[in-house]
């Protein structure tokens, strides 16, 4: 099927809800993503409510905005209301599952070199806790997870794949699809970390065929900082035990034994950002409303020129990996750390990031690398951007 792309006037459109393009270049959405208006006012209101009225007051008023939060993520990743939770960021999404997985000892864990540092993290303490094993596959010849290996790697006592679908240091989409078939194949639980493609590129849970996918508010989907999502498929609820619950994922049935709620809810705590959930779905039906083909389809398309244009430049090195490429961009400069080329870039309002080893220890190094200069572009970004980006970029040290 052809996607249509973003007509003109939608770019427009998006630009005029987009309050900080008149201020800067703003190449950091796998950072945080610009903020939108409609998602500032929703917040602004909803705490001026409450300053009127009080915070309880103000959350039983806004009950249908709460509720809207479910039903937007649902549609945005094509799955039912009541298997989303609401996190307050992605890290703590994904850590609600992984923690709730009843690991044994000698159980095994399927990763790749992409997995972000946090939850590589959270392995090892695993291990030393449990004594699980980790199975790092290797990268295929497109810089990939590599497919074949993952399929090999599966034994009777592989507990989990764990997959991050876009890292936070390459413009490499991992093939998310592919390997959860291979996971339904052999009945292995799958949790995938969206929290770079939530927003930048479709989503379908069941297209995907992963049980457990976290992701968050503030990068692509353009949400308030301290929201994220939790998805957990009615399948694999009875393999998860949260970690710690409160009377919002319970139900206290006497003084020695209590319930959990059904379904996801289970997984949040009563006491949330009640503001910010209700911007989250405001930005959730944003991005809905434009389509994640189309927009995911612009993403790709500015993504794919302006690594053309990188290219072009003698000194500048490309360090992104994969058969499919995102928005997210990689670079180094010849005679200049990512550092500075991120400072020489924020002297002319031009914003990317710096993704340093420290984030990525299962790859950069691997690669000889210390630190990539990030550029990571949305769909309200412009093709003019990135020729006055190129500009500066390219304006060798």
């Amino acid at each position: 099927m052809i996607v249509p792309s973003l007509s003109e006037r939608d770019i427009s459109t998006m630009r005029e809800d987009t309050p900080g393009v008149s201020q800067r270049i703003h190449f950091n959405n796998a950072g945080t993503g610009l903020a939108l208006a409609p998602v500032l006012d929703a917040v602004k209101n909803h705490l001026d409510l409450e300053a009127r009225i009080g915070g309880y007051e103000a959350a039983a008023a806004a009950q249908s905005g709460l509720d809207a939060f479910y039903t937007g993520l649902a549609a945005l990743i094509g799955c039912r209301p009541h298997e989303i939770a609401y996190v307050e960021n992605a890290t703590r999404a994904w850590d609600m599952a992984f923690y709730g997985i009843d690991f044994r000892e000698g159980d095994r864990i399927i990763t790749g070199r992409a997995e972000y540092v946090s939850n590589y993290v959270a392995f090892l303490q695993m291990k030393a806790r449990k004594g699980i094993e980790i199975d790092l596959i290797e990268d295929d010849e497109h810089g990939q997870i590599d497919l074949t290996a993952l399929q090999a790697a599966i034994g009777p006592k592989t507990r989990l794949i764990a997959l991050t679908h876009i890292p936070t240091f390459s413009g490499l989409i991992n093939p998310a699809e592919e390997v959860g078939a291979i996971a339904a194949k052999a009945a292995v639980l799958y949790l995938l970390d969206a929290c770079q493609s939530a927003g930048q590129i479709p989503l379908n849970v069941a297209e995907i065929g992963c049980h457990i996918l976290s992701g968050t508010g503030r990068k692509y989907l353009r949400g308030p900082r301290g929201t994220g999502f939790l998805y957990v498929s009615d399948a694999a609820l009875d393999q998860i035990e949260p970690p710690f619950v409160d009377l919002q994922a319970t139900k206290w049935l006497d003084e020695n034994t209590y319930d959990l709620v059904p379904h996801a809810k289970r997984f949040e705590n009563w006491e949330r950002y009640v503001a910010g959930q209700i911007g989250l779905g405001v930005a959730t039906r944003y991005a809905i409303g434009f389509g994640m083909d189309r927009i995911g389809k612009r993403v790709c398309e500015l993504g794919a020129q302006l690594r053309a244009e990188l290219s072009k430049v003698s000194k500048v090195t490309l360090h992104d990996k994969g058969k499919n490429k995102g928005g997210i961009v990689t670079f180094t400069v010849d005679g200049e750390t990512p550092a500075q080329t991120q400072q020489r870039l924020s002297a002319h309002n031009m914003n990317v990031s710096v993704s340093s080893a420290s984030s990525a220890r299962i790859d950069l190094p691997a690669r000889g690398l210390d630190a990539l200069v990030r550029a990571s572009v949305h769909a309200f970004n412009t093709e003019d951007e990135i020729t006055r980006f190129m500009k500066t970029a390219g304006t060798l040290p």
